[in-house]
């Protein structure tokens, strides 16, 4: 910890005439977690840049895909000091909710600047432990800081079009919040290109819908590829629209319900007693999303309105499925909303082996990459890859 802390000093280790470290003087910190770590894992790390009122925080936080259960580094730093707090390490932890699945713990290197009159630093004999003013608010700054790291993830990729017709139509299949309802190209403008899909080349201002003459291509009636300035690029259909309703459900419930389609002919559909039971204590997050549910004796339920994300939605196999899921406690890990949320969007989201059209695969890129957090669904599997242009060039003998 003391190698990370002073980039102006070299570090060397050397047991039984073997060099077991070697670190020289650097002026950057990835640099330094390179030599110390491996040049691997400082290649999977975000930068993080992070200021709030008079708390700064600055270093890296891993990619949600190449997150483990094991094996991951977390170090700490109060204004150049290391120290321990596995509180703060919690709530790094928290900002990654909805990117990685439950036991997954990401690496992190999180140094803190603070005034000295908002920490004591001498409450620990060795001087590891700190404590905080304001414990909640530097545990609150340090979640916001690995939320703000993985945001850009999306800015790598914008779509071209109108701020009202961003993806070039007005047909919207795979329902999203309305484009006037959400920025159209969220992102951090020029510093866009430093983040996101690493080697993409998507950071201009425009995206595969409109920038590569809608070049797509669905493959196994599950991924959709189309290619970029670095290379090809795969998106899987299914995680990429979970991600989508995802968002848009923790939208819904934070306002207080979204639309909703009331049916001609009402579904009533039997459950087990504990999924009845989840259905009561669910009710007010079903209403939210669309399902206008009622008791209809016994072990029945009645549904006049149901949610309507996609053409292929089926309205009783999503609730079925849900509310099994509800009853069963799945997806552990996340808040009530954020469960509940997660569970819908696993549920309603087009499957793989669902053929789609043109206008349903531009649709659904454009709302991909409006999303907040579009690389990953909501159990933490990557919602895109890429194949280097390089890559293929050497595969081909080209290179």
């Amino acid at each position: 910890m003391l190698a990370l802390a002073r980039l102006d000093v070299s570090f060397s280790l050397v047991s039984d005439g073997r060099n077991l470290l070697a670190a020289p003087r650097v002026s950057a910190v990835a640099d330094r977690i390179g030599a110390l770590f491996g040049r691997q894992l400082a290649a999977q790390l975000l930068p993080v840049d992070y200021t709030n009122g008079p708390i700064s925080i600055r270093g890296f936080v891993q990619r949600p895909a190449e997150a483990k259960s094991s094996g991951r580094k977390a170090h700490l730093f109060i204004n150049g000091r290391p120290f321990r707090d596995p509180f703060l390490i919690r709530a790094a932890e928290n900002g990654y909710r909805a990117t990685i699945p439950a036991g997954v713990r990401p690496t992190l290197f999180l140094a803190i600047g603070i005034p000295g009159d908002r920490v004591d630093v001498n409450v620990h004999p060795a001087k590891l432990e700190v404590r905080f003013r304001d414990k909640v608010f530097i545990e609150r700054a340090v979640e916001e800081a690995v939320r703000d790291a993985l945001r850009p993830l999306e800015a790598a990729v914008r779509m071209g079009g109108s701020a009202r017709d961003p993806a070039g139509t007005d047909d919207r299949p795979f329902a999203g919040p309305a484009p006037d309802q959400r920025p159209a190209f969220p992102g951090r403008g020029e510093d866009a290109g430093t983040y996101g899909f690493p080697g993409l080349g998507l950071e201009g201002p425009s995206a595969p819908a409109d920038a590569y003459g809608s070049r797509f291509l669905q493959v196994f009636d599950t991924y959709i590829m189309f290619e970029t300035p670095a290379g090809i690029a795969i998106v899987d259909q299914h995680s990429a629209h979970e991600r989508v309703l995802y968002e848009r459900a923790m939208a819904e419930l934070r306002a207080g319900g979204g639309a909703a389609q009331r049916l001609l002919l009402p579904l009533t559909i039997d459950l087990e007693p504990t999924e009845l039971e989840a259905v009561e204590h669910n009710q007010e997050q079903l209403t939210a999303i669309g399902f206008e549910v009622e008791g209809f004796g016994g072990r029945s339920v009645v549904i006049h309105a149901v949610p309507n994300p996609h053409p292929r939605f089926d309205a009783r196999r999503c609730f079925e499925e849900l509310v099994a899921d509800l009853a069963h406690g799945r997806l552990e890990g996340l808040n009530r909303l954020e469960r509940f949320a997660a569970t819908y969007a696993c549920r309603a989201a087009i499957k793989a082996g669902q053929t789609l059209d043109h206008g349903e695969i531009r649709d659904l890129l454009h709302r991909l990459f409006a999303c907040e957090l579009p690389p990953h669904d909501v159990h933490g599997r990557p919602s895109m890859v890429q194949l280097p242009l390089s890559e293929l060039e050497r595969r081909f003998g080209r290179a």
